[in-house]
């Protein structure tokens, strides 16, 4: 299956510190931009950062509870290959980055054992990292 690249635009009320956040924390090559918008090429598709009001929940995050995790709602991320996420959850740590949950394994040995991270941007927007050790088990119940 051929995957299409998708495009999400997002709120960001501090500009410049998203740009340095998606730019330099996570190493994202920049595209298009203006003084109120920035492109980023986020693992293959187009992630557009727009200067934006503060909203509610960036405000405030609801969350879920998921194993015993408060995984924030709404949030968005990509799935990325085995070796790619333990890379990026590398990375991320060693900027000392502050995790919501920090990276760790879920159904370890069991279907669709993945790998999974989440954290906030500068402006209160949740993003989720995951990996799956089988991809074909993507969808497996």
């Amino acid at each position: 299956m051929s995957l299409s690249p998708f495009h999400l635009a997002i709120p960001v009320y501090d500009l410049p510190a998203a740009r340095a956040f998606y730019g330099e924390t996570f190493g994202l090559a920049e595209g298009r931009s203006s003084d109120h918008w920035v492109d980023f090429d986020f693992f293959g598709h187009q992630l557009v950062i727009h200067e934006h009001p503060k909203t509610a929940s960036q405000e405030s995050a609801h969350t879920n509870a998921v194993d015993g995790h408060d995984v924030p709602v709404p949030h968005f991320g990509v799935i990325l290959g085995w070796e790619e996420w333990e890379a990026l959850a590398d990375r991320l740590q060693t900027r000392n980055t502050r995790f919501v949950i920090e990276p760790y394994i879920r159904f370890k040995g069991q279907v669709g054992e993945q790998a999974t991270m989440f954290l906030f941007d500068p402006c209160g927007n949740a993003l989720e990292f995951k990996a799956f050790k089988d991809m074909s088990q993507l969808f497996a119940k």
